[in-house]
């Protein structure tokens, strides 16, 4: 455990950010499993701007790396495109 005032509110931010992240995160890779198992080449098109948005969203907020986002993306519309 921090002793000092500062530690203290460091322990603090940082399990308020990492429930923040934990969401956006969750979201992302919910938004990706409806892609990924979509039944219909239909259901997998319409489902992926919505995982690609949240993917970026990912990645604009440091969650994910730039060029793990690439790759995500990447993968979903590989899939979308096998499924086509």
């Amino acid at each position: 455990m921090p002793i000092s005032k500062q530690g203290k509110k460091r322990v603090v931010q940082d399990e308020h950010r990492r429930v923040a992240n934990k969401v956006v995160s969750t979201r992302m890779k919910s938004a990706m499993k409806k892609v990924l198992g979509a039944a219909t080449a239909e259901e997998a098109q319409q489902a992926l701007p919505d995982a690609v948005k949240r993917v970026d969203k990912a990645a604009k907020k440091g969650i994910l790396h730039q060029n793990a986002a690439a790759h995500r993306k990447s993968r979903l519309a590989r899939a979308v495109a096998e499924k086509s």
